[in-house]
């Protein structure tokens, strides 16, 4: 499953869009000098460049308060020039990611994260998703894989990929069950799934015996290890699949094209040109 490619046009699609509604702000916020996060956010600023959406870069040292941080999300909520928020994480461990999250203006929420997105999602009134599991959701959709009655597993549970995953999955009509660190004999119910997603950030632990034959299996892991990127998936389990997203080029670019779709969303909602619910 080619996520480059359906990312590239993907974003094509955003920069037309943008171009409709004529300014699109997205500001980002980093707190402390993680590598990773920091690649990861010159990625995204590169991303809504090259489609017009103006990137807005603020970094805090890691010894700022939670306070301060506070502080400058809702800064960034009165601004009218900017129409996405989204703070990078995870945050230096003396700040309360919940708190952070919670001072985000919903209608500017763009990784979905403020309980008022989780909680429309919940009710199956979509608002501000998650960019991950919309990119998994584009690519089921333009490999025409039958989600509706289709037995769907889903091993992670966090916040950002497993649970939203699981709801968008649910209201496309498949049976979902979701597995985590404290599943007992995994296998018994990976074997089941037509559909498995890994998004668990552990390299190889679904292995080729733990798949059914012909499912569709979705790779969200990324790891950095001295033999360079890993999925959560072994790559033999190509050998059983029907399809498989790779490790590059497979989650990652759709999560970027969808963060940039969301940001134009946010702008919508901002203009009126779509309705945001009352909070």
């Amino acid at each position: 499953m080619d996520g480059a490619a359906l990312a590239a046009r993907l974003r094509e699609e955003v920069k037309q869009e943008v171009a409709g509604v004529g300014h699109v702000g997205l500001a980002t916020v980093l707190v402390g000098d993680d590598p990773a996060s920091d690649i990861y956010i010159r990625r995204k600023h590169k991303a809504a460049d090259e489609v017009g959406i103006e990137a807005i870069d603020k970094r805090l040292p890691p010894t700022t308060s939670e306070e301060d941080v506070v502080d400058l999300v809702q800064e960034l909520d009165e601004d009218d020039s900017v129409d996405g928020i989204l703070v990078q994480t995870p945050l230096p461990e003396h700040i309360d990611e919940a708190r952070i999250m919670l001072a985000i203006d919903p209608i500017k929420d763009v990784d979905g994260l403020h309980p008022f997105s989780a909680g429309q999602l919940y009710l199956g009134r979509q608002t501000l998703v998650p960019a991950t599991p919309v990119g998994v959701m584009h690519l089921l959709d333009e490999y025409r894989i039958p989600v509706a009655g289709a037995r769907a597993v889903v091993v992670g549970r966090s916040p950002l990929v497993g649970k939203p995953l699981a709801m968008l999955l649910l209201q496309a009509n498949a049976t979902v069950t979701i597995c985590h660190s404290r599943t007992e004999d995994l296998s018994r119910h990976t074997l089941d799934a037509d559909i498995l997603v890994a998004a668990v950030g552990l390299p190889g632990v679904i292995t080729a015996d733990m798949v059914k034959q012909g499912a569709t299996v979705i790779d969200v892991g990324i790891t950095r290890t001295e033999s360079g990127l890993l999925g959560d998936v072994e790559r033999d389990v190509a050998e059983v699949a029907a399809y498989l997203t790779p490790v590059p080029g497979g989650v990652g670019p759709m999560t970027i094209a969808a963060l940039l779709g969301n940001a134009v969303r946010a702008a919508r909602y901002r203009s009126g040109a779509l309705a945001f619910p009352p909070i």
